[in-house]
């Protein structure tokens, strides 16, 4: 019978590992039992307060516990939403008011944080939750009235306009999802994950459900150890983490400041990447540490259930070189249309556009935006088929791979040519004594701006890309810094880089 609901994974795992460690950080460590039993309390807890089909926000920081509380949202009928305190307030308010929330399951140690909040929310402290008795019955009830194309979370994604927009997801697409990943990857019952992304980004859906659905073990890394690459190493040796699925930023952290030289990851053979392109210098660092690892670049968007085309690496790549995303996973297509929406032809830059199973729901409470880019395929008329517009370029090279060439708001119009600011990145970070770099532009002052991180001045870089780039492409402008900002999801923060402009 085919799976229908996510729970059916810890179902069939806790079974076989009732006393597996599943997930654990430096405070928490929870088997799959407990996991189960667990998240089986919340759900019946909710079920007898009459929450049903509805979402529950869990404002808990990163640990196990927010991860069996999620669970224990989706065993009640409803779908969680993660809200981790360490979130803007800002960004945290336009969630409340966006979700307006009857129910939030809240760590106790955030009480008095919580209540500086407008919401008219029932709160529910999850160490209480735990301790109430499971409904068999409820639960099963529910089970029986669920379906796959049911939500289980709503993450939100702000995207290039910083106004947050609720991701909604459902069993089938998670299960489509997980199903294709694994398989590409080669999970199983040994693998050691070491998470980085935070539990509020889809990207954690990479460790959270292949673990139950394996009886793998994933490790909740401490975001401090990002910034000490010698200390995050020795942590994926001291847990010997042999799998991870990180941002391309936070493994150019580690290979940027030639970690390796002082040690190495020793039991680490499956190294997934993605969201930023990986410049082939710092990418070609890993692979000469680590030669006998599996490398893949991953690409897709929030709004196509994490992601949704790979690209295992099997070939050497030069410096000036872009690793392919490419190609869909099975049960997805990638479409690329011009702007005149017809199929873009070999090596013609379109839009990246996905169909099939792995969209999303759609965003919560906001049809408007959801008709904007969940649309109908213009190459189809004969009957309804959505397909999602991505807002990045692609392109197929001669292998008939996939490529991202940028985001279309990346796209620049800057002395009479049409420059991608991405190609500029790709060329800067060649260049010797460059760790990592960000190009934006002022579309005020009609100015490219270049920031970086390296040991290289900015006077002897801007000889060194007049060597490389045409005039229209140099930067008008060259700053160094100590550090570039990132994001919680450890990419580069190019928001808070543009208001830098902004301000100026």
């Amino acid at each position: 019978m085919k799976q229908k609901n996510v729970l059916e994974y810890l179902e069939k795992t806790v079974r076989r590992l009732p006393d597996k460690t599943a997930y654990a950080d430096e405070e928490t460590v929870l088997s799959f039992s407990q996991v189960y039993g667990q998240s089986r309390a919340v759900g019946s807890t909710l079920l007898e307060k009459g929450f049903y089909n509805e979402p529950v926000v869990v404002f808990m920081p990163k640990s196990p516990k927010t991860i069996a509380a999620f669970f224990g949202c989706v065993y009640g009928g409803c779908y969680y939403v993660p809200i981790d305190p360490e979130m803007p307030r800002s960004r945290i308010e336009l969630i409340f008011k966006n979700l307006d929330p009857r129910a939030i399951i809240c760590d106790s140690r955030l009480i008095d944080e919580l209540a500086t909040y407008e919401h008219n929310a029932e709160l529910m402290l999850y160490d209480e939750l735990i301790k109430n008795e499971i409904n068999e019955k409820a639960l099963a009830d529910v089970r029986d009235r669920q379906i796959d194309t049911d939500p289980i979370y709503i993450v939100f994604t702000s995207g290039s306009t910083g106004v947050p927009k609720g991701v909604v997801a459902c069993h089938r697409s998670v299960i489509d999802y997980i199903e294709q990943l694994s398989e590409v990857l080669g999970f199983s019952e040994q693998t050691v994950f070491a998470n980085q992304s935070p539990l509020y980004f889809d990207a954690c859906l990479k460790e959270l459900y292949p673990t139950i659905k394996f009886g793998a073990t994933a490790y909740l890394t401490p975001q401090n150890l990002f910034m000490f690459p010698v200390k995050l190493v020795e942590y994926l040796n001291e847990h010997k983490v042999n799998t991870i699925c990180w941002v391309v930023s936070a493994l150019t952290m580690i290979s940027a400041f030639n970690t390796f030289k002082t040690i190495k990851p020793q039991y680490l053979h499956t190294i997934a990447f993605g969201s930023e392109v990986f410049a082939i210098k710092q990418f070609n660092r890993w692979r000469e540490a680590l030669p006998d690892a599996t490398f893949t670049n991953l690409y897709g968007p929030t709004e196509t259930t994490g992601m949704c085309c790979y690209y295992r690496v099997d070939r050497e790549f030069e410096q000036g070189d872009v690793i392919p995303i490419g190609r869909p996973f099975q049960n997805r297509e990638v479409i690329l249309l011009t702007d005149e929406g017809k199929r873009a032809e070999q090596g013609e830059v379109g839009e990246i556009c996905i169909r099939g199973t792995a969209l999303t729901l759609g965003y919560y409470c906001n049809p408007q935006k959801t008709a904007e880019v969940f649309v109908q395929n213009p190459l189809n008329s004969r009957y309804p088929e959505l397909i999602y517009r991505t807002g990045d370029l692609g392109r197929l090279n001669e292998y008939g791979e996939l490529v991202f060439v940028s985001r279309k708001d990346f796209q620049i119009k800057h002395m009479g040519h049409r420059i991608e600011l991405g190609e500029i990145e790709v060329n800067v970070n060649t260049l010797p004594g460059i760790s990592m770099c960000c190009c934006l532009f002022d579309r005020q002052k009609d100015h490219i701006w270049l920031y970086y991180v390296g040991e290289i001045s900015e006077s002897e870089l801007t000889g060194e890309l007049k060597e490389k780039l045409p005039r229209y492409m140099l930067p008008n402008r060259i700053k160094k810094l100590d550090a570039l900002p990132f994001t919680a999801n450890g990419k580069i923060d190019r928001v808070s880089l543009q208001k830098r402009l902004e301000e100026k």
